[in-house]
């Protein structure tokens, strides 16, 4: 595919066209006007502002008549000349409304209505290569990005792009909740970064990043209640990026710079080990990424929004249909050692038991099992109605991380034989781990593993990676990306056993906001070791870990169950009721609504299934219970299921005592897990109560 079609494809720009450098040198001798530009949202709350003042072009925000963006400069920084200065502003912005409809069957909705207005502003430059600014904005998201055209006689006809001045200028009073980035070949096994760093939440804009690196996306902002229109309510602002393919590398937000704002930074030099440039190459014309901002009164807009998947379009079409489901997992609790035959025909069994889809097997089992001993797994678990999922290494030449299979997913004559060989036997998904970067080089490689992947009917889970920006709809045979930290962190220590509440409760307001989460695994082992009663305990109840199968959404997810789970209650098993749970529980969604929550304390989110059953999950990450009236509409006057951990309190005060003796104390109290029936008022109210570390779920 030519690249002129590959970004109309990706960005959905339908009026690139054949002539377009004739087009836009055209448009450089038009005579120039000194008015801004705007263009609103549908509704008209949402307004975003072109200027260009002495040569700098910049773009305001703003939100019921509020500022939540002040100027705030835009421009590229390339190769070809400096396109941050010298501009000049085109008098003939083109403006047209953007009405889409389309469906996706991996992702937080399933059938997506997408309204905007898009305005196109062009700029003359000296060089007199143009550059345009495209806008679309819709009742809640504004997306913008770059487009480079070609110069004077068709020429040159490619370019680095070196930096962006795009910044993001927030109002005065803005707190933050940020994942600070760190620096590259750090970490165990020089894997770094693997975006697996601690969120800082309600901070100041001014306080500096743990690693003095800047952050990665995405970036939740609040914005202090006493505004006008909202006196009561605050503003809240997440920032993110999508449509980033092999033709760009990813970006992040710099430190806070005042009178500036966040800056977009592109790759640090060291990732990738070193390899591969910090820019971006790209032919002319091209796009830039887009850049997006998605705004409410509450955290609804950010928890629904779809502005990643909205702005961009599938690169090809999927090679089979393929099959959401669930996976267990013998590594998170088992770890290294696990990775035998003898241990993954256990896991199979568990996953056939309980009527899972999938088992993936974890690294090393290259070594430790064998490829012909992994042809007689995947032949046992056809057996048992379960598909394999194989763990893989991304490469061998950038991180030092033992796992393997190393050097095959990094070439592509290794990977294509590795593909057909899973393809013969019946291995159904790769989970493929460290990649350690955003550079445009490894942006491909991701790229180059989805589609030989899809080439062969397997689905991609990517882990130790950067966070995935609209692949959902751009590769159909993506599932979903870790890019946070996660599970593997809650068996390692009893530091982020205690913190899981604090990290879950982050989630679905910034990173699973724009991308499916591989949290990988809703835990039932109480203990963090293999019998069940050793080594550190889980800080979260039961009905905790059944809810994030609801606050968390992907289409593949992991449930770390193990045969002592099994077991009869009596014997340490879980109850039955959580058992049918996890027998029945869905992974794809048709609808998806925020209930209540604040990010990093408690989330309460509400989907509905295919089967057009609404399940609503809700857990509390604090240490101290939680009394909830939720608003639930689609549920008014019904009678539902109810899954709740209630207080043990006995055990509860036993726990306090401890604690305050000992802050650090391993007080081993977990609420207890009940089933009952609640009853929705004719409002749709409910009131509900929310233990320390505790959650909810409500079903039809």
């Amino acid at each position: 595919m030519k690249t002129t079609a590959l970004f109309k494809k990706v960005f959905n720009l339908p009026f690139l066209a054949k002539g377009l450098a004739a087009g836009l040198l055209l448009l450089a001798s038009v005579s120039t006007y000194a008015d801004d530009k705007t263009v609103s949202s549908p509704d008209g709350r949402l307004q975003v502002t072109i200027a260009c003042n002495d040569g700098h072009a910049t773009y305001s925000v703003s939100y019921d008549g509020i500022e939540v963006l002040k100027p705030s400069a835009l421009g590229l920084k390339t190769n070809l000349g400096d396109f941050t200065q010298g501009l000049t502003m085109q008098g003939n912005a083109r403006q047209m409304p953007i009405n889409k409809h389309y469906k996706m069957r991996n992702t937080k909705r399933s059938d997506i209505a997408y309204k905007a207005n898009r305005l196109q502003v062009d700029f003359a430059t000296e060089k007199r290569i143009p550059m345009s600014v495209i806008f679309q904005v819709s009742d809640n998201d504004v997306a913008f990005c770059y487009q480079l055209g070609r110069g004077p006689r068709d020429n040159p006809k490619c370019a680095i792009i070196e930096s962006e001045a795009t910044a993001f200028n927030l109002a005065d009073g803005t707190t933050t909740f940020l994942c600070p980035q760190i620096t590259p070949m750090t970490g165990w096994e020089r894997t770094k970064p693997s975006y697996e760093e601690e969120y800082t939440p309600d901070a100041p804009m001014d306080k500096p990043s743990r690693f003095g690196v800047g952050y990665t996306f995405p970036c939740l902002f609040k914005l202090p209640a006493g505004q006008p229109l909202h006196p009561s309510s605050n503003i809240w602002l997440l920032i993110s990026e999508t449509g980033v393919t092999s033709q760009f590398c990813g970006a992040r937000l710099s430190d806070y710079k005042p009178g500036i704002g966040y800056t977009v930074d592109y790759p640090q030099p060291g990732e990738n080990n070193g390899f591969g440039s910090t820019s971006a190459s790209i032919m002319l014309p091209s796009f830039t990424p887009w850049r997006t901002i998605t705004i409410g009164t509450s955290l609804a807009p950010i928890v629904e929004t779809t502005v990643q998947f909205d702005v961009v379009e599938p690169l090809y079409e999927p090679s089979e249909a393929y099959q959401p489901g669930r996976y267990t997992w013998s590594w998170l609790v088992w770890q290294d050692d696990a990775t035998n035959y003898d241990d993954q025909v256990k896991l199979i069994d568990v996953a056939s038991a309980m009527g899972f889809e999938y088992c993936l097997v974890d690294g090393l089992w290259d070594t430790q099992i064998g490829y012909d001993r992994i042809e007689e797994l995947a032949a046992y678990a056809k057996t048992k109605n379960v598909k394999l999922m194989l763990w893989y290494n991304s490469n061998g030449s950038e991180n030092d991380a033992p796992q393997g299979p190393r050097g095959v997913m990094n070439n592509s004559i290794r990977r294509k034989q590795d593909m057909a060989w899973m393809k013969r036997i019946g291995v159904k998904g790769i989970k493929v781990d460290f990649f350690g970067g955003d550079k445009q080089e490894t942006m491909r490689l991701y790229e180059e593993i989805l589609s030989d992947a899809n080439d062969y009917g397997i689905q991609c889970i990517f882990h130790g990676c950067t966070l995935p920006r609209g692949w959902e709809r751009m590769y159909p045979n993506y599932v979903g990306s870790e890019a946070a930290l996660a599970s593997e962190n809650v068996f390692f220590s009893d530091y982020h056993s205690r913190k899981e509440g604090f990290q879950m409760s982050m989630h679905p307001f910034s990173r699973n906001a724009v991308g499916s989460f591989d949290w990988g695994g809703m835990m039932m082992n109480r203990m963090m070791s293999r019998d069940n009663s050793s080594r550190h305990q889980r800080f979260t109840g039961d009905i905790f870990e059944l809810a994030t199968s609801i606050t968390n959404q992907t289409s593949i997810n992991c449930v770390a169950m193990y045969p002592n789970n099994l077991q009869p209650e009596a014997e340490g098993g879980i109850p039955q009721f959580e058992l049918d749970y996890l027998r029945q529980v869905p992974t794809t969604w048709d609808e998806t609504r925020y209930i209540d929550g604040y990010p990093t304390r408690y989330a309460v989110i509400a989907r509905r299934a295919t089967n057009g059953k609404w399940y609503v999950g809700g857990i509390n990450g604090t240490d101290q219970p939680l009394t909830l009236t939720l608003n639930l509409p689609m549920l008014a006057g019904k009678t539902v299921t109810y899954l709740v951990d209630e207080a043990d309190k006995k055990a509860q005060k036993a726990r306090q005592a401890a604690l305050k003796k000992d802050p650090k104390a391993k007080a081993c109290y977990w609420p207890t897990p009940v089933k009952k029936t609640l009853k929705v008022d004719a409002n749709g109210q409910a009131r509900v109560t929310l233990q320390p570390m505790g959650g909810l779920v409500i079903m039809e």
